[in-house]
């Protein structure tokens, strides 16, 4: 299963949108917005906002630009009000996308993602239809060869609450119910594990096989999702190789 884990997936789709710093910087902005205008702007009350400020923190966003979005959020200072919308789609091969979305135009942003589907030959689905083939989980990566002990590494997992730990390819990969996932976090960060990746996220129930031509496709597609400025994650089923990530 070397290169099938959701680790690498992650990685390589979101490698584009991850290279033009500025613009994630905004997209976190949105989150860590719309996050504290709906629990406050206490993060130890409110663990949507705890995700948003951990991920921006995670790739080093001005302590400053948190702060005016927390404010934001809360009314403190006049900002965009944005809205959250989750689209659902097949793409190419009938690989099943979701589209994680903040908008402050639904008409503007609707439009515009219906175009990159349409250039994709993506099929759009009602809500639902996509959607219950994923699991919303809260979702670690660690590199094995630094944290090679998987006994302890479970040991102090599940103590926290996690649901379960495996190995794929090089990493260990550690699944927990959202509401664990600060636990989980807290726990590894206390036994001196390093993450690679730490996220709440929507994991396949099944991962798609796909041959390479038709995942050269669907690396295009995903990244022209991600390259959209009101996207904030895309979530697929495919299974992802470098070569298909290659162009």
């Amino acid at each position: 299963m070397a290169g099938h884990s959701h680790a690498k997936n992650i990685m390589r789709h979101k490698a584009v949108v991850d290279a033009k710093r500025g613009k994630l910087f905004s997209k976190l902005s949105r989150y860590i917005i719309i996050a504290a205008r709906a629990g406050g702007g206490d993060p130890t009350m409110n663990l949507p906002l705890r995700y948003a400020i951990d991920k921006a923190r995670a790739v080093s966003m001005p302590k400053d630009n948190i702060e005016k979005a927390i404010k934001r959020g809360t009314g403190e200072l006049e900002g965009a009000s944005y809205d959250e919308v989750m689209y659902e789609c097949y793409g190419p091969g009938g690989v099943a996308v979701l589209v994680d979305v903040l908008t402050d135009n639904r008409n503007r942003t609707n439009g515009e993602i219906k175009k990159i589907f349409e250039r994709a030959n993506a099929n759009d689905g009602k809500p639902g239809s996509v959607a219950y083939l994923f699991d919303r989980k809260g979702f670690f990566a660690i590199d094995a060869a630094k944290h090679p002990d998987e006994d302890a590494l479970m040991a102090v997992a599940l103590d926290a609450g996690a649901e379960d730990l495996k190995r794929e390819g090089d990493a260990f990969e550690i699944t927990c119910d959202p509401s664990s996932f600060s636990a989980v976090a807290d726990a590894l960060k206390k036994a001196g594990v390093e993450t690679t990746e730490a996220e709440v996220t929507y994991l396949p129930k099944a991962q798609k096989e796909i041959d390479v031509e038709t995942g050269k496709k669907v690396v295009r597609f995903l990244d022209a999702l991600d390259d959209h400025d009101d996207v904030q994650n895309v979530y697929t089923d495919a299974i992802l190789t470098d070569e298909m990530a290659a162009e």
